[in-house]
């Protein structure tokens, strides 16, 4: 078995703008070994898919204690970094999170400024900032270098004009990276011309999710891109590959 401290760092060195880390979005110890054993280097645990599987909904529908049964058999499962999404925080201190995620073997968590349990509000830049700061001083504290990637959502909710969305996220995410973020990710399917501005404007390694059936690699190598996860989207289309499957049954 490989250590906690020796899974973080290679996950933070798997992160390499132009040669990006490709995290599958999984659920739970099936999907971690179906990813695992397709030679992936390490994977991601989704929100959104955990909270199907469980029948909850999305949005910090589940506990905080719910996401972290889940991770613990995927960590159990597989033997590769695993970094999990924690949504806005699930109301906990960072250093409950951070305490929570190393107990169950995870090494890198995905954070978002879209504060579910207070009516969905968007977190002010610096808040958010302050967030980050106060995960990776807990981390810190706890001697492991948790991969932390600071996530925006000003791109999917669509905050104020377009005209200036891309100047606003950068000046967030930089906020994050000051703040102790590894990576960055303006969540939301982009042009080119927007990626190849945030991964030249950015200082950390920009996080882009992928459709996995439509997506490739290669293109977001060509745009800078550092870290790729599919979000819902891989269990979305098992789903319909399942479908198709049950569908010659009825």
């Amino acid at each position: 078995m490989t250590s906690i401290n020796d899974k973080a760092t290679t996950l933070l060195q798997l992160h390499q703008p132009g040669n990006p880390v490709i995290l599958p979005t999984v659920w739970d110890a099936w999907s971690a070994n179906l990813a695992a054993e397709g030679g992936f280097a390490a994977l991601t645990v989704g929100s959104h898919p955990v909270a199907d599987s469980i029948g909850k909904p999305d949005n910090e529908g589940m506990s905080f204690e719910e996401l972290l049964t889940r991770v613990a058999q995927i960590t159990a499962a597989v033997d590769v970094p695993v970094s999990v999404d924690i949504e806005s925080g699930y109301g906990q201190t960072p250093e409950r999170l951070i305490g929570g995620l190393i107990e169950v073997g995870a090494v890198g968590l995905n954070i978002e400024d879209t504060v579910h349990s207070e009516g969905g509000r968007l977190r002010e830049a610096q808040e958010h900032a302050d967030f980050v700061g106060g995960l990776r001083r807990a981390a810190d504290a706890a001697g492991v270098h948790i991969v932390v990637n600071a996530r925006t959502d000003l791109f999917i909710k669509q905050v104020g004009d377009e005209s200036d969305r891309v100047e606003r996220a950068i000046a967030r995410l930089k906020l994050a990276a000051e703040a102790g973020a590894d990576s960055l990710y303006p969540v939301g399917f982009h042009s080119d011309e927007v990626y190849q501005r945030l991964t030249s404007e950015l200082p950390l390694p920009v996080n882009a999710i992928a459709d996995p059936v439509r997506g490739e690699k290669a293109s977001y190598a060509s745009l800078g891109v550092g870290r790729v996860s599919f979000g819902p989207l891989l269990q979305a289309a098992l789903a319909v590959r399942a479908n198709q499957l049950l569908a010659r049954w009825i």
